[in-house]
């Protein structure tokens, strides 16, 4: 039974990933090198947050087998329903692990060079991206090995390669805890205040109008940036003749802007497909508020759509069952969630706190495991442990798809995802998940390192070795740097980074902002003069729809420009 539990976690998780990639990345048309690489390294990280509730089951079971030699009255040991026989789990934890390094810190980053490359021949792309990441990690390894040698002599360490094998571990899940703990703080206050938020209409649709503002204006500077790049490339090739020996710099010279036109060209066309997806979500909104404000319950839409309907979705997605849902049990469901992914924020803020204390045990995450361990619930600790786990990760996860470093990272639905992000997601989500797992095994007092409870570990620990051999990263950094998550979630409670942000010029929906209120404005007013184009807007729907469901889907809008703002 634990073997076919195991092979069908492994497929289904197969698929979860292979599902993710196409909803963000562009499987007919990114390099297959690209997708590979990055299917893999997501594969990977799910496969760990699949997998390691298995693990802590098998082992409290293997404790008790253990406590029962000692003790003078046997337990009754009762093996859990996805128990995986000795030998596997630690097999399989060292080849995920050791792939996801590979991965990280070789692979994915040697790719991401040469994808992000101008040079026109995969000889050039290979030492371009040869030539950078020896530079990058080269320093990164001449710091690391000075460290190493200086800590060697100074407190006289005699290494053998187990140790040397711990100490790169412990240096990669530092280098993944330091921003996993920056990461969790958002998103463990962001995530259930966003779906509290967006149980209000008026909210959404005023921070939609803010949204609208936005990318107006994003949209302009990428056709006006796409323009540019364009003209300097033809006037540049149109400058020296083919057969002019002059002609090879001016294909050096080609190869340099070429990156410029590739992330121009994937930002416009990015733009291009959210506009109208944008632009919908903003007269749905709008529908809702006036549907809510109606005497009659009946949902009014103000533009009739042309996709074709079934007969299921005629018969259940009535008007009336569609303003009960859009205006009642909606916004009843989202403020439900949003009070119990807020326990789940307060349970895990309060256990990174205080999982160092074993007696008494204040974690409580800790208190579940153990309480369950007792009348040995294994679907209860499994469940406490999946849920535990896949809540850091979509705190983790979701901030980390969130994130736009100057549009030049930035992860878009709808296959717009450029190959650059979406190995870096990959990278990131390498470097995250180990450390993220090892920090959650903490909490319910499963790493002895950190609990110093005679327990035995479970196989995930046991391949990242004994972290006593580094007492001041086990013993200080581990235990306290999680405690920095209270004064991230009070600064995210406040706000404090979106009015930085501000500050900078890095515009942030913040209520009570001027700027924020100007935008809002700016934002209304353009969905205003789009709605006077009456024909264009039909146009617009029925093109929309068509993209929505033809194959290929969104990536044909990129090809079409319709401006339903023209006042003409």
């Amino acid at each position: 039974m634990s073997g076919v539990v195991l092979g069908v976690v492994v497929v289904v998780v197969f698929f979860l990933a292979l599902f993710l990639l196409h909803r963000y990345g562009d499987l007919r048309r990114q390099q297959r090198l690209v997708l590979v690489g990055t299917l893999l390294a997501w594969y990977l990280c799910f496969l760990i947050v699949f997998i390691l509730p298995f693990d802590v089951s098998t082992t409290i079971y293997k404790q008790c087998l253990i406590d029962n030699v000692a003790a003078s009255e046997p337990k009754v040991c009762e093996q859990p329903w996805s128990y995986i026989p000795d030998g596997v789990l630690p097999v399989f934890w060292r080849v995920v692990y050791w792939t996801s390094q590979f991965l990280t810190w070789l692979l994915l980053p040697f790719m991401q060079s040469y994808a992000r490359s101008g040079a026109f021949s995969r000889t050039g792309k290979i030492k371009t991206a040869l030539i950078e990441n020896g530079i990058y990690y080269g320093t990164y390894l001449l710091v690391f090995v000075s460290l190493l040698v200086y800590v060697v002599i100074h407190l006289k360490w005699k290494f053998t390669f187990r140790e040397l094998q711990t100490v790169c571990i412990t240096a990669a899940n530092t280098w993944g805890l330091f921003l996993l703990v920056l990461l969790l703080g958002y998103g463990l206050v962001e995530i259930p205040r966003s779906y509290w938020l967006s149980s209000n209409p008026a909210y959404l649709l005023n921070k939609t109008y803010f949204k609208v503002a936005k990318m107006a204006t994003e949209k302009a500077a990428a056709e006006e940036d796409l323009a540019d790049v364009m003209d300097e490339v033809s006037s540049v090739n149109q400058s020296v003749s083919s057969s002019s020996p002059l002609r090879k710099h001016v294909d050096t010279i080609l190869s340099k802007v070429k990156t410029r036109v590739i992330r121009c060209v994937q930002r416009s066309t990015r733009v291009q497909v959210q506009w109208p997806i944008l632009l919908n979500r903003a007269f749905h909104l709008e529908d809702v508020s006036k549907s809510k404000a109606s005497a009659v319950r009946y949902f009014m839409h103000s533009f009739d759509s042309d996709r074709p309907r079934g007969w299921i979705q005629k018969l259940l997605c009535t008007p009336s069952v569609e303003w009960y849902w859009e205006c009642v049990l909606k916004q009843f469901f989202f403020k439900l969630l949003a009070v119990l992914l807020c326990l789940l924020s307060v349970t895990v803020v309060w256990s990174e706190c205080t999982f160092f204390s074993t007696k008494p045990v204040l974690s409580l995450l800790a208190v579940f495991v153990q309480t369950a361990e007792i009348y040995y619930n294994y679907i209860c600790i499994e469940m406490v442990c999946f849920v535990g786990i896949l809540f850091l990760c979509v705190c983790v996860y979701s901030t980390v798809f969130s994130i736009r470093f100057f549009n030049y990272y930035y992860l878009v639905p709808h296959h717009q995802t450029d190959s650059y992000s979406l190995q870096f997601s990959g990278m990131l989500f390498c470097r995250l998940t180990p450390p993220l797992c090892l920090n959650f095994l903490g909490l319910i007092h499963m790493d002895s390192t950190v609990s110093h409870l005679n327990r035995i570990q479970t196989s995930y620990t046991s391949i990242m070795g004994s972290l006593s051999l580094l007492s001041f990263i086990s013993h200080g950094f581990y235990i306290y740097y999680p405690m920095l998550i209270l004064l991230l979630c009070f600064a995210t409670y406040y706000n404090l980074g979106s009015r930085c942000l501000n500050l900078l010029g890095f515009h942030q929906y913040i209520t009570d902002d001027e700027i924020t209120s100007d935008l809002v404005d700016e934002g209304k007013d353009l969905i205003r003069r789009g709605k006077l184009n009456i024909p264009q807007l039909f146009h617009y729907s029925n093109l929309f729809c068509h993209f929505r469901t033809s194959p290929g889907g969104y990536r044909s809008i990129s090809h079409s420009r319709v401006n339903i703002f023209d006042d003409s």
